[in-house]
């Protein structure tokens, strides 16, 4: 059964990629307040959507037929004080990426709670840093508090799998907006959801974008030490087939700033590109330091890189990159919502955020009181979103995602 669900007025939030903006942003990187780095001024860069794809890396239409939930609801709802909380990297090396999902969210329960006075919701947030190990320190903080009935979250794959077995043994609903290793969903957790696309579908669809469109025939894969990058760097690999070049398929570790030794073995291999699996935090000093060397090779990378951080610290040697996401452009009344709210630009998963949260909020709205029937409301849920289609499996993975490809301009 499709359970309808309470529409946006109007065409405001319809998606519009003319002016969607980079990794679910338009912000150029100095929106966020750099300033020109070792590598040249970055005023003018922007992460830029250029295409969605399939898995064979060919073009996909976007369809703009569905009308997106409204977190507003009926503004009728009646309900009991309730609380959702957020989990992810809200401090550290790569709190970028949890912010934009925390802000996503809070847009949401903001526009819900002030069109429904009897029916409040809280958002409680959690800071995991990203890191598995305090991951797990907060978890039994979040299972512990009763008026928690269900989580956005956690972010990063590494901590997902580390927490995953307490969400799972408490029934509580763990919705996430960013977590893309495809083991995720292997481990029988009935209460796990993921809102993107995972990264058997990212990897082979980049993977044939790049040979295919871009035409590239010779690829190094370099991957850092999380589940996120090295479960991304598998399938990247394996999808690029003959075109990746075993030789220069190097690994770095998380919280590296020096990469001589990866950089020297992209140098002496000559690709047409290097693809990196893993985060911004590595990835930006990465491509300055290749750049710096005299590496030509275009660089690519995928959703944990594509964020405006990314160009900042960068720097120039960000121009071009070609980044991929699951997730999808921000349509353009909710880019300015979000700006005048939070005084910066979106960010990749900000549109995800929203969108789970408000999934999540009707089910409130509905009468859903506990942490079961919230499972069971996500379980059975069919509507559309800002970014997509919802709908999923019964393994906690969408029906159907595609892949967004972005470039800095």
């Amino acid at each position: 059964m499709r359970r309808s669900t309470p529409r946006l007025a109007g065409t405001a939030l319809v998606l519009v990629v003319g002016l969607a903006v980079a990794g679910c942003s338009s912000k150029s990187s100095d929106d966020t307040g750099s300033s020109a780095s070792s590598t040249g001024g970055t005023a003018a860069l922007s992460i830029q959507p250029l295409v969605q794809i399939d898995n064979k890396g060919a073009e996909v239409k976007v369809d703009n037929s569905g009308t997106p939930a409204n977190p507003a609801g009926d503004a009728s709802a009646k309900c009991d004080p309730v609380t959702i909380a957020m989990a992810g990297a809200l401090t550290g090396p790569n709190a970028a990426l949890g912010i934009n999902i925390l802000n996503g969210a809070t847009l949401a329960i903001d526009a819900h709670n002030a069109a429904a006075p009897d029916c409040q919701v809280a958002i409680k947030q959690f800071d995991t840093e990203g890191d598995p190990q305090k991951a797990t320190q907060v978890a039994p903080t979040i299972v512990g508090d009763a008026s928690i009935i269900g989580l956005l979250g956690p972010a990063f794959s590494g901590e997902t799998k580390a927490v995953g077995p307490v969400f799972n043994q408490a029934g509580l609903l763990s919705l996430t907006a960013s977590a893309t290793n495809p083991d995720l969903t292997k481990n029988g957790w009935t209460n796990f959801f993921r809102g993107l696309a995972n990264d058997a579908v990212q990897g082979p669809s980049v993977a044939a974008y790049m040979v295919n469109t871009l035409k590239y025939e010779k690829v190094c894969v370099v991957q850092d030490d999380s589940d996120y990058g090295v479960g991304l760097a598998e399938q990247i690999t394996s999808g690029l087939g003959d075109a990746a070049d075993s030789s220069c398929n190097a690994k770095v570790k998380t919280g590296d700033k020096q990469f001589d030794a990866a950089v020297q073995q992209v140098k002496d291999a000559e690709p047409d590109a290097v693809f990196y699996a893993g985060y911004y935090a590595e990835g930006a000093p990465f491509a300055s330091q290749l750049k710096e060397s005299g590496v030509t090779a275009a660089f690519v990378s995928a959703d944990g890189t594509n964020d405006p951080q990314f160009v900042k610290q960068a720097g120039n040697a960000a121009k071009d990159a070609y980044l991929s996401c699951p997730c999808g452009p921000a349509p353009d009344q909710f880019a300015t919502d979000y700006q005048a709210k939070f005084s910066t630009a979106p960010g990749v998963y900000s549109v995800e955020a929203y969108d789970l949260a408000t999934i999540m909020l009707l089910g409130i709205d509905s009468g859903v009181k506990d942490r079961a029937g919230l499972i069971d409301w996500v379980k059975n849920y069919d509507g559309d979103g800002l970014a997509r289609h919802y709908k999923w499996e019964s393994t906690g993975e969408l029906a159907s995602a595609l892949i967004w490809i972005y470039q800095v301009k």
